[in-house]
């Protein structure tokens, strides 16, 4: 969602030290990026203040011996691709011969039902058939477990190839988020580890206010409320923005000791969060008021 931005000329000092209905501190989302990968970093173009997109790579980890490994792999798989027998072109002259013999054995049958044949030459080439039909069967199912054997070794090799590609893949080094660079912990050269942080982004586009309000305030506020929101840029300069309320605690907490609230007596609070949509000026950690839109 997009908020509107209310930005205003600088307020006099008399505007600077108006009633405010809660205040609180500017906050966004931090994500510190890890490495995934082990190994010397030859990449890693990020600098604090520097904006990245989402998706789009920052650096990578050396892949030379994951490569190699690869390549290894690839070979092994081809190689046992080339010990699969192709069954049809391997049986192909044993079905030739039975196919021969049963063309003999019909001439056979005639001349015997002719009374012209001899029935030991039937034999015969009966003897023959069944002795090649045997030899197939034997042949046809040594060849259908070696291909199953090099099916399983080839599946497990696939494996191990696309967990390798997976490795490398996480060589690569990107931003989850489109945001700003707000810390650096490494630098290109150094040895990086699986987890060792590498930069911090935070999406600095849109910031959110996390404030605290009182009981008797909370009961006038809703969900998506519209409210304004003051930050102090020195002794006279004031910005005014507009935010929304993105989320309400359901659970009171003791008043924190640096906040201050619209009544002071207060001893339990109830946080929220206002976003703010950011113009480059608003910090984290900054000092932020509020003040409630007045129903008409």
């Amino acid at each position: 969602m997009i908020f509107a931005v209310m930005l205003f000329s600088a307020y006099s000092c008399s505007d600077k030290d108006a009633n405010f209905d809660a205040s609180g501190n500017f906050e966004a989302t931090e994500i510190i990026v890890s490495s995934e990968a082990t190994g010397k970093i030859l990449t890693l173009a990020v600098e604090e203040g520097q904006d990245v997109d989402l998706n789009v790579q920052l650096g990578y980890v050396d892949t030379v011996q994951l490569q190699l490994q690869k390549e290894r792999l690839l070979s092994s798989a081809q190689a046992v691709r080339s010990r699969k027998a192709d069954i049809p072109k391997q049986i192909a002259a044993v079905d030739q011969q039975i196919f021969n013999l049963e063309v003999e054995k019909n001439r056979a049958e005639r001349l015997i039902s002719m009374g012209a044949g001899n029935t030991k030459t039937l034999d015969d080439i009966n003897a023959q058939i069944s002795t090649l039909k045997k030899q197939r069967s034997a042949q046809l199912s040594s060849m259908q477990r070696n291909n199953s054997s090099a099916d399983s070794e080839g599946s497990a090799i696939e494996v191990q190839i696309k967990q390798l590609e997976d490795q490398i893949s996480r060589c690569r080094i990107y931003s989850p988020v489109k945001g700003t660079i707000i810390g650096k912990y490494a630098e290109e050269g150094e040895f990086t580890t699986v987890g060792k942080p590498l930069f911090k982004v935070a999406d600095l586009d849109t910031i959110t206010l996390k404030a605290y309000v009182t009981q008797s305030q909370l009961t006038k506020l809703k969900f998506r409320d519209k409210v304004r929101v003051f930050a102090d840029f020195g002794e006279k300069e004031r910005r005014e923005y507009e935010g929304i309320i993105s989320w309400i605690s359901d659970k009171a907490e003791f008043t924190p000791k640096t906040i201050q609230t619209k009544e002071e007596r207060e001893n339990f609070v109830y946080a929220l969060k206002v976003r703010v949509k950011n113009d480059g000026y608003l910090k984290i950690g900054m000092y932020g008021e509020l003040l409630f839109l007045k129903e008409k």
